[in-house]
């Protein structure tokens, strides 16, 4: 399922959903000019390496910047221009941007938790989005989200937020849950344990930020 856009009217610009759109696309492009071995060492550097992180915590924060592939920045940004924008206005600029380092350096936890002696460098800004997505579960629970999805064919429906969100969170809970039976596992291929710790980080972290007094979401409109 690839969501298009959330039911909601928007009250205000998002620019910081915007700004971070836009340094993650400026990191990718530095990476892609990189040369192979320079990009390894520069991956290595300031993705997440669970065995040393003590010694690295910057990597907490500077991994969620960076990603692997055009396919893995696009989705991600996809994810983060709908859910991003509804949770920026409700909480404000400033506040959002808080609130996503969080969720992110949250989940860059749990996944160093859950693989604490993998060598392998975790990227990219997956865990932060899952914590809008969080927060977006909570605070718009009767909202609907325009879904291209494959069934047989290709079309586009309005799943309940709730649905899709829901979905999307048990795909990852049971793909963590069945990658923990590999046996020597070093954590390679998809950080599971991030996104399922982003996700309930920011399903509690939005509790502890004020929503905006002007606020005024779709569905409580006469």
């Amino acid at each position: 399922m690839i969501p298009l856009r959330a039911s909601e009217r928007l009250q205000s610009a998002t620019p910081v959903t915007a700004s971070i759109i836009a340094l993650n696309v400026m990191v990718f492009l530095y990476q892609f000019a990189l040369p192979q071995y320079a990009l390894g060492q520069f991956v290595d550097r300031w993705g997440v390496v669970p065995d040393r992180i003590n010694s690295h915590l910057i990597a907490l924060l500077t991994s969620m910047f960076l990603h692997a592939g055009w396919t893995h920045l696009l989705g991600n940004m996809l994810f983060l221009w709908v859910f991003g924008r509804p949770i920026e206005n409700l909480i404000g600029r400033e506040r959002f941007f808080g609130f996503y380092i969080l969720c992110g350096v949250a989940a860059a936890i749990v996944h160093v938790v859950s693989n604490p002696y993998s060598p392998i460098p975790t990227i990219g800004a997956s865990g932060a989005i899952a914590g809008v997505m969080g927060a977006y579960l909570i605070k718009f629970p009767k909202s609907y989200i325009d879904t291209l999805v494959w069934f047989i064919f290709l079309s586009r429906i309005e799943i309940p937020a709730p649905y899709f969100l829901i979905y999307w969170f048990v795909i990852q809970l049971f793909s963590g849950v069945g990658s923990i039976s590999e046996v020597d596992y070093t954590g390679g291929g998809v950080a599971w344990f991030a996104h399922i710790g982003g996700f309930l980080a920011g399903m509690g972290l939005i509790y502890l930020f004020r929503t905006k007094p002007r606020w005024r979401a779709w569905y409580e409109e006469d």
